[in-house]
């Protein structure tokens, strides 16, 4: 964990306000366009932001958060409470959703899901690799950096206010697109579905803030194995792994509890995981949260 300084709070939308973390004494530890962090706020929730800043910037990160409706307490309290001056832990960075190198790049942002992506547009135009941001909110003063991103790329970015009947055609822009460019995409569940259905599978990168609507089997009970103390933990169908590490003493970090931040991630040293995260865990990893088991026991690296 890092110690910061919420050094300011800004509103940059409506309903959003952004932070700035600064560092208290020794530099942030570094991130690439992509990532996002664990903040513990002081009511003591856990939630995680993706970093919307300069990865340049080990001084400071910048966060940006919109008050949810029907709030958990965290956006709520940040929004309410969360005053500049505030000494506030956060983890190192992590990084599930990364720029990977392509001739060219299509961002695609609706509300929020600006912040990812962001910094990920501002690295590909910066080494100049052809890229267009087409980013899509109720009105440009419901979209968070939207004043921002055209002051400063022009008609690389293309706003489009839904208010003004105006629809994201997304089959267009896929029929357009040069074949080998990527495709990134970060919005609301609706969004990230027509954008599957619209570009090949191998040429878009997604990331969702809430879990996929799936259908796994029945959960069924399995024993977990800590390989460094040999002791066997008995997983009932009704707990997750995460919640059956807990009671037996085990203090796994923990922030979305749904699949999609990776901040209760163990290595898998045996055994077949069911993985039912929204991240796309590796065969030997495993999501502690959501995710199960294949075979009767897993050993884990912990």
């Amino acid at each position: 964990m890092q110690q910061t300084l919420l050094d300011r709070v800004d509103r940059v939308a409506d309903d959003v306000v952004s932070l700035v973390l600064r560092a208290t004494t020794e530099p942030l530890a570094p991130w690439e366009p992509g990532a996002h962090l664990d903040v513990l706020l002081p009511n003591r929730l856990t939630r995680q932001y993706s970093l919307c800043g300069d990865p340049a910037d080990r001084e400071s990160y910048r966060i940006a958060v919109r008050h949810e409706p029907l709030s958990r307490g965290g956006s709520e309290y940040i929004h309410l409470f969360l005053r500049s001056g505030r000494a506030l832990e956060v983890s190192l960075p992590r990084n599930h959703f990364p720029l990977v190198p392509a001739p060219e790049y299509l961002f695609l942002a609706g509300g929020i899901g600006i912040t990812p992506i962001l910094p990920m547009f501002r690295a590909a135009v910066e080494a100049g690799v052809p890229a267009t941001l087409v980013y899509t909110g109720k009105s440009p003063a419901t979209m968070p950096f939207a004043t921002e991103l055209r002051a400063s790329y022009g008609d690389l970015v293309h706003l489009v206010a839904t208010q003004d009947r105006r629809r994201l055609d997304l089959a267009t822009l896929a029929a357009d697109l040069n074949p080998r460019a990527l495709t990134y995409c970060c919005g609301p569940a609706s969004m990230l579905t027509a954008a599957e259905a619209a570009f090949p599978a191998g040429r878009l990168h997604a990331e969702r803030f809430r879990p996929a609507a799936r259908t796994f089997a029945p959960d069924t009970a399995f024993e977990a194995t800590c390989a460094r103390s040999g002791r066997t933990i008995q997983v009932a169908p009704n707990e997750t792994l995460l919640d059956a590490l807990h009671h037996a003493g085990h203090a796994i970090p923990s922030g979305c509890r749904e699949g999609v931040c990776g901040s209760c991630e163990l290595t898998v040293l045996a055994g077949t995981p069911d993985h039912r995260d929204d991240i796309g865990a590796p065969p030997d990893r495993i999501y502690t949260c959501v995710s199960r088991a294949r075979s009767p026991r897993l050993v884990l690296d912990l």
